[in-house]
C-alpha cells in the first residue's frame, strides 16, 4: 500500500488557524446577470462564492431587495429582507418579498457567513427588471400588420406532403412611429414582439445586438417578446421608432422556386410594441403600437427561413427610421389579432465568429467558390461595388461537386441570397431574417476584388461568414495530449453551436427542427459546455405547447409539421417524447432547479399515461428505435436492435424518474403507483428480451445490452456478464461501434461507469471505421448526421456527439458524486487510458469553476484540482504501481481509503496540486 501525503480536511475544519476570507462574487436572477423583462412572479436567485482559502462552506445567508439603488445603498430594504437564514443554499432561492410590479426594476445584494464564523462583505449590487405580467400591462398596445392572411389560408400544422393551398410571395413590411419627448428622461424601456422576427431601430440605430428576435415558438399557443433598455438611445425632442419584420417560422412563403421543408402559415408578419418612458419628475408616458403607426414594403423582397433572402437596395427609403421623415405615402397599419405573449427567458441569438475565405476559386461558368474553412450556422456579410441594378446571387452549401461547384442536394435546394445594387459606392449587406449552415459560397454575377473582370461585373471587396448561435455563456474547456480527441471536441462543439438557436435543432439548413431526443441524449454534452438552462426550459414549454390532447409529445417541438411518412413513426417515438419527462429532472440534477418539475409535472403525467395506452403487455414498440445505427443497410430506422428494446427501456427509465420526481414534490401516492408500474415494465422487458443462457438482450446489439444496464433493467447477478458481452462485441468488431442516435450515449455511460474507459478510448481513436475519426479524415469540420460522413445527408448535425460528455467526465474526470445536486459534491476521477499523457479540463458549474489538470510521465503523475466554495469533492487517483503522493500546500496525513483499486481522498473547496512519484 502506498503512503498518502495530504492535508487533513477534518483537522482544518476543527481548528481554524487563520481568518477565512469569503466573497460573494456573482449574482444571477433566473440564470442571468442583471436581466430585464422577467415575467416570473417569484424569480430564482443564485450566487457564486470565492475564497483563496480551503474548505469554505456557506452556513448562512441574507438577501435584501430594494425598490431603488439609492435605497439599497442606504440599507433601506423596502421590498424584501430575508434576515439571516441558517442554510447553505446558494442556488435557486425563490423570491418571497412584496408583490413584484410590471416594468419595475428591483435592486438586490447578498452577504453570507461561512463555517469558520466569518461574515462576508455585502456583494456588489445587482438588479432585475420585471416584464409585463398581464395583458393590461401592454397599456392598449395592438398587434399591427401591413396585410392580413385570409383565415382560409392559415395552416398552423400542415401535414407533410400535402399540396399548397395557394402560391405567392408576401410583403415584408417596415413600420415607423415618430414622437416627441418634452421632459428629462430617467429611464426608457421597450417591450416588443414581431412575428416571425423583427429588427428594431431607434433614431436610425439598431436596438440590441441580437438576431432573429424573438425566439420561435408554437405560435398558436404563445409568442415571445423582448425587453430593451433604451435610456441611452432615446433623446429629448423628436424621436422615431423603426421596425422591420421577417417571416421566420411564422410564415413560410409558398414560392415554388425556393426550397421549403414545410408549409406552416400562422399569418403574415405582425408586431406589437410598448415603449415606457419614465421621467425624472416622477411621471411617465407610453408609446404603443396602433393604427397611427405607418407601414410600407421594405427592401427585402423575399425571405424564407428555408429558401433564403433577397434584398433590392434600390427600394431603400433613406431616413425612413429617423425623425422628420415624410411618411405621407405610407399607409396606416392594419389592426390584427395575435397570440398570447410571454417574455423570452432564454439568451438571444447573436453573431459570434467571423470567417473570411481561405480559398477563392473560379469555375468554368464564370462563377466563384469561396471556401470559408468551417461548416457553421451562419449568415453572410457582403461588401460590393458596382452599377445600379447589378445582381449578386450567393448560394451556400456544405459540400462541393466533383467539378468544384456547390451542391445543395443534402441540405435543401434551391436556397440562396440575392442582393441588387443601388450603385452608390461601397455597399454592405447582411440578411436580417434568414440563416443557414454552410462552408462554401458560390457567387454569381460578381467578381472577387483583384480578379480579372472583362465583363465589368460588380466587384466583391469582402465576403464573410458570420456564425450565429444562442448567446448562452460558454462554461467548459477541454484540451488533451491526444490531438484526435481535441479535433473531435471541436467537431462536436461546432455541431452544438450550429444547432443551438432558440430551439435545439437537428441541422441549421435542411430542417432546423427541434427533434427532441437530442435534449436528453446530448444534454450533458451541452451543459458541460454552455450555460443553456434557460434554453432547456424553453424547450419544455415548446413540448407543453405541442403536446396533443391524447398526451402524446410529438418528436419535434415546436411541432410545425405533422409527419405522416411511415405512419406515425416520425411523430410517436418514446425515445424522443421522453425528453418531456427527463429534462425537468436533469435541470434539477445539474442546476438545482426544482421549478421545472413543479411547472411541467402535469405534462409529464399526461405523457406517461399516454405511453401506457400504447404499451402491449408493458412493451412499447412504436417509433424509430435506435435511429441511424450502423447496420448492413443505409442508415435510418433501427437495424441491429429490434423495435421495443429502446422504447421500453426508456419507458421504464421514465417511470423511475417520475417516481423520484413525485417523491421530491411530496406526491407519495403517485410515486408508489409509478414504482409499481416500473416493476411490471421491468419484468416484461426481461421476459421478452433477456436470454439467461447467453446473458444478452434481444440480438445482443451494443445498444440493447448497454440500455438494459444503464436503465438498471438487468438483474444485479447478470450485470457484469452483460457488460462483458457489450465489451466483447466491441472488441470482436476491432473496437468499432454499431450503436446509433439512441444507443451510443448509453454505451459510453455504461463503459465509463464500469471502469472500462480504455474501451471508449480504443473505439474513438481510429479513423478507418465509421465514427468521429472517419468524419475528420473525410474533411468534416462539424459533426455529421451519419457516422460515415455520407455526402447525401447533413454534414452539420447535432445528434451523435455523445463522446463530448466522456471528454469531460472521463478524460477530465469531472463528474457528480451520487446524489449530488448541481455539483455540490464533485467526483474527480480522470481516466488515464490509452496514450493519453495530459489533459486540462474545466467546467464553470453553478457553484463556480471546477478544474482538473493532469500530466503523466514515466515516473510521475501530477494532478491539479480546483473545487468551488460551498462544495466538496472526492478525488480518485489512477491505479499505478507503488508510489508516494504529496500535496504541495498542506500537511501530511494518511490514506483516506481505497475504492476499486484506486486511492481516494475527500477534500473541501480550494486549489490542490498532488504529485505522485513512483517508488
Amino acid at each position: 500500500m502506498s503512503k498518502l501525503v495530504i492535508f487533513s480536511w477534518l483537522y482544518l475544519l476543527s481548528i481554524p488557524l487563520f481568518a477565512q476570507d469569503i466573497k460573494v462574487a456573482q449574482l444571477d436572477c433566473e440564470y442571468r446577470n442583471n436581466p430585464i423583462g422577467i415575467d416570473v412572479l417569484s424569480p430564482g436567485l443564485s450566487w457564486k462564492l470565492q475564497s483563496a482559502k480551503h474548505n469554505i462552506m456557506q452556513t448562512s445567508y441574507q438577501i435584501v431587495v430594494s425598490s431603488s439603488l439609492s435605497n439599497l445603498n442606504k440599507n433601506i430594504w423596502d421590498v424584501w429582507d430575508t434576515k439571516k437564514v441558517n442554510a447553505g443554499q446558494s442556488l435557486q432561492i425563490k423570491y418571497k418579498g412584496k408583490k413584484l410590479l410590471s416594468g419595475k426594476t428591483y435592486y438586490w445584494k447578498v452577504r453570507v457567513w461561512d463555517n469558520f464564523g466569518n461574515e462576508s462583505a455585502w456583494s456588489a449590487s445587482a438588479f432585475w427588471q420585471m416584464g409585463l405580467l398581464s395583458t393590461a400591462d401592454w397599456k392598449g398596445a395592438k398587434w399591427i400588420a401591413y396585410e392580413k392572411l385570409t383565415d382560409s389560408n392559415v395552416n398552423s400544422l400542415p401535414t407533410d406532403g400535402k399540396k399548397d393551398k395557394f402560391i405567392g410571395n408576401n410583403i415584408l413590411p417596415m413600420f415607423r412611429k415618430g414622437f416627441t419627448v418634452t421632459k428629462t428622461i430617467k429611464k426608457a424601456t421597450v417591450f416588443i414582439s414581431g412575428l416571425g422576427h423583427f429588427e428594431m431601430s431607434l433614431n436610425g440605430a439598431k436596438v440590441g445586438d441580437d438576431f432573429l428576435a424573438p425566439g420561435w415558438t408554437k405560435y398558436d399557443k404563445e409568442a415571445l417578446y423582448l425587453t430593451y433598455d433604451l435610456t441611452k438611445q432615446l433623446k429629448k425632442g423628436e424621436n422615431a421608432i423603426g421596425v422591420m419584420l421577417g417571416n421566420g417560422f411564422y410564415y413560410i412563403p409558398p414560392v415554388k422556386e425556393r426550397y421549403r421543408k414545410l408549409k406552416v402559415a400562422y399569418g403574415y408578419p405582425k408586431m406589437i410594441c410598448r415603449l415606457l418612458i419614465e421621467y425624472t419628475d416622477g411621471t411617465s408616458a407610453n408609446i404603443i403600437s396602433n393604427q397611427s403607426w405607418k407601414t410600407a414594403p421594405s427592401p427585402i423582397t423575399f425571405s424564407s427561413i428555408y429558401g433564403g433572402e433577397d434584398y433590392n437596395a434600390n427600394l431603400e427609403q433613406k431616413g425612413w427610421n429617423l425623425a422628420g421623415f415624410n411618411d405621407s405615402k405610407w399607409k396606416s397599419s392594419l389592426l390584427v389579432d395575435g397570440p398570447e405573449l410571454n417574455a423570452q427567458k432564454e439568451e438571444p441569438v447573436k453573431i459570434f465568429e467571423n470567417f473570411s475565405p481561405q480559398n477563392i476559386n473560379a469555375l468554368a461558368n464564370g462563377e466563384w467558390i469561396y471556401d470559408m474553412g468551417q461548416n457553421a450556422s451562419a449568415i453572410i456579410e457582403l461588401k460590393v461595388r458596382g452599377k445600379k441594378g447589378d445582381t449578386v446571387r450567393i448560394t451556400p452549401a456544405e459540400l462541393l461537386k466533383a467539378d468544384g461547384s456547390v451542391t445543395q442536394k443534402n441540405i435543401g435546394s434551391p436556397s440562396y441570397f440575392t442582393y441588387i445594387l443601388k450603385g452608390d459606392g461601397l455597399e454592405t449587406w447582411r440578411p436580417k431574417f434568414f440563416y443557414t449552415g454552410f462552408r462554401y459560397l458560390q457567387v454569381k454575377g460578381s467578381v472577387p476584388g483583384g480578379k480579372e473582370n472583362p465583363s465589368n461585373k460588380s466587384v466583391i471587396e469582402a465576403l464573410k461568414a458570420l456564425h450565429i448561435r444562442n448567446a448562452a455563456e460558454q462554461v467548459g474547456k477541454f484540451s488533451s495530449s491526444n490531438e484526435l480527441f481535441n479535433k473531435t471536441f471541436s467537431l462536436i462543439d461546432w455541431a452544438i453551436k450550429s444547432n443551438m438557436v432558440s430551439v435545439f435543432t437537428d441541422c441549421p439548413h435542411r430542417e432546423k427542427l427541434g427533434w427532441l431526443e437530442e435534449l436528453h441524449l446530448m444534454g450533458s454534452s451541452v451543459r458541460y459546455n454552455y450555460n443553456a438552462a434557460p434554453l432547456f426550459k424553453k424547450a419544455l414549454q415548446d413540448m407543453k405547447n405541442s403536446q396533443l390532447a391524447s398526451g402524446l409529445i410529438p418528436e419535434i417541438a415546436p411541432e410545425y409539421v405533422k409527419f405522416e411518412w411511415g405512419g406515425d413513426m416520425f411523430r410517436d417515438s418514446p425515445e424522443w417524447g421522453s425528453s418531456g419527462i427527463l429534462m425537468p429532472w436533469y435541470l434539477y440534477q445539474w442546476y438545482g432547479d426544482k421549478q421545472a418539475m413543479v411547472d411541467y409535472y402535469p405534462m409529464m403525467q399526461r405523457y406517461i399515461t399516454y405511453l401506457g395506452t400504447k404499451a402491449n403487455h408493458r412493451i412499447l414498440s412504436q417509433g424509430l428505435g435506435d435511429w441511424y445505427d450502423l447496420g448492413p443497410k443505409p442508415p435510418g430506422v433501427s437495424q441491429l436492435t429490434p423495435m421495443g428494446v429502446t422504447g421500453t427501456a426508456i419507458y421504464y427509465y421514465d417511470l423511475k424518474i417520475l417516481e423520484k420526481t413525485a417523491t421530491l414534490l411530496g406526491k407519495k401516492a403517485d410515486a408508489i403507483a409509478y414504482a409499481k408500474l416500473a416493476i411490471e415494465v421491468k419484468n416484461a422487458f426481461n421476459h421478452k428480451f433477456f436470454d439467461a443462457k447467453s446473458r444478452q438482450y434481444a440480438t445482443g446489439s451494443q445498444t440493447a445490452n448497454a440500455m438494459a444496464v444503464y436503465m438498471e433493467l438487468v438483474e444485479e447477478k447478470h450485470k457484469n456478464a452483460v457488460i462483458e458481452n457489450l465489451v466483447k462485441d466491441i472488441r470482436d468488431r476491432k473496437n468499432s461501434l454499431t450503436a446509433g442516435d439512441i444507443g451510443y450515449r448509453y454505451v459510453l455511460r455504461v463503459l465509463e461507469d464500469a471502469g472500462k474507459s480504455d474501451v471508449i478510448f480504443d473505439m474513438n481513436s481510429r479513423s478507418d471505421v465509421p465514427g468521429y475519426g472517419m468524419q475528420l479524415a473525410k474533411g468534416a469540420t462539424a459533426l455529421t448526421e451519419s457516422w460515415a460522413a455520407l455526402p447525401t445527408v447533413s454534414n452539420n448535425h447535432f445528434m451523435l456527439g455523445h463522446l463530448m460528455e466522456w471528454l469531460y467526465s472521463g478524460v477530465g474526470g469531472i463528474r457528480q458524486a451520487e446524489n449530488s445536486i448541481a455539483f455540490n459534491h464533485i467526483k474527480i476521477e480522470p481516466e488515464v487510458v490509452g496514450d493519453l499523457t495530459s489533459a486540462d479540463v474545466r467546467y464553470n458549474s453553478p457553484y463556480g469553476k471546477i478544474s482538473c489538470k493532469w500530466e503523466k510521465t514515466d515516473r510521475t503523475f501530477t494532478l491539479e484540482v480546483n473545487v468551488p466554495v460551498n462544495t466538496k469533492a472526492t478525488i480518485y487517483f489512477p491505479v499505478l504501481p507503488k508510489y508516494e503522493i504529496s500535496e504541495e500546500y498542506n500537511s501530511t496525513f494518511t490514506d483516506a481509503g481505497i475504492e476499486a483499486g484506486k486511492v481516494k481522498v475527500a477534500v473541501g473547496s480550494g486549489y490542490y496540486k498532488f504529485n505522485l512519484k513512483y517508488k
